[in-house]
């Protein structure tokens, strides 16, 4: 090997161990900040094949290795039938790693395609019904806490959709409990950007099984806003990050919201109010 390719390897390297550090401190900070896992939790980590799920499981197994805290780690893939799914790679995989693992086969995709007229969006109906499998299997393993592969960027796409197409103020929260009470959902890579997800996949080289039922579906409105906040990002660079600091800091009493603030009752108090109008002043808007 001579020096050139010497070099280039250990930046490589180099930049392979950042990235791996960044992702495990960022992880580990929203694990933190939402109280995600507690000593003694069995996580579920859902596996789809696609690379947020593998840098998921990936993360969760290094930090487990040394977090003060014990927890169990279990892997389940929904085989929903895809034709063509090549149904051997996430268990062979799975299995080198000694990881245990559960495969719960379910034809979701017939009852997709039957249902959904063809060119119409099919990832709502698709969602239901791998979530209903997924809290299952989550009961029958005793599972106390569903781990999910969404990231930052997930979270910010989903924030624009339901502000520009459903009228609600909301996201995908990095810790909920779900519509029948009976589970926690966390989402550890809250604070990670698909980009670097993205290169990790690479850098590890994970077996990735592309989703061929919505995956192809190039009209879906989420396409969009994730152009829109690459845009964004190109032209304003940490616009996005801001973003996602702005969820986290919510000001109810300067949204429109009734039932989440008592408008009526707002009254002069004499009392200087941290939530005053100064707040609106803190950002020269018109400046710009």
């Amino acid at each position: 090997m001579n020096a050139p390719e010497s070099t280039l390897m250990r930046k490589q390297h180099y930049e392979a161990n950042k990235l791996a550090k960044r992702l495990h401190r960022l992880a580990g900070q929203a694990i933190g900040d939402y109280d995600m896992i507690r000593d003694g939790d069995k996580v579920m980590v859902c596996l789809s094949g696609g690379k947020d799920s593998y840098a998921l499981l990936d993360i969760l197994m290094n930090l487990k290795a040394r977090a003060p805290i014990a927890f169990e780690i279990v892997a389940v893939n929904l085989d929903q039938k895809h034709p063509g799914f090549p149904a051997h790679v996430l268990p062979d995989y799975l299995t080198r790693l000694g990881v245990p693992f559960q495969i719960a086969a379910q034809d979701t995709y017939s009852v997709v395609k039957r249902v959904i007229p063809e060119g119409k969006t099919m990832c709502s109906l698709c969602s239901r019904l791998r979530r209903g499998v997924l809290y299952r299997v989550a009961g029958e393993l005793g599972a106390t806490k569903i781990a999910l592969g969404h990231h930052r960027d997930d979270i910010l796409e989903t924030f624009l959709l339901n502000l520009f197409y459903g009228g609600t103020l909301k996201t995908m929260p990095p810790k909920l409990v779900s519509d029948d009470g009976r589970h926690v959902v966390i989402r550890p890579l809250a604070y990670c950007e698909e980009k670097d997800l993205a290169a990790y996949a690479e850098v590890k080289q994970f077996p990735i099984i592309p989703c061929n039922l919505c995956g192809s579906q190039a009209n879906l409105k989420r396409m969009e806003v994730k152009a829109l906040l690459r845009e964004w990002e190109r032209r304003h660079p940490g616009r996005v990050e801001t973003m996602l600091t702005s969820l986290q800091n919510a000001r109810p009493s300067h949204l429109l919201d009734r039932n989440l603030f008592n408008f009526s009752a707002v009254a002069a108090t004499g009392v200087a109010s941290a939530d005053g109008d100064k707040t609106i002043d803190s950002i020269e808007f018109c400046c710009e």
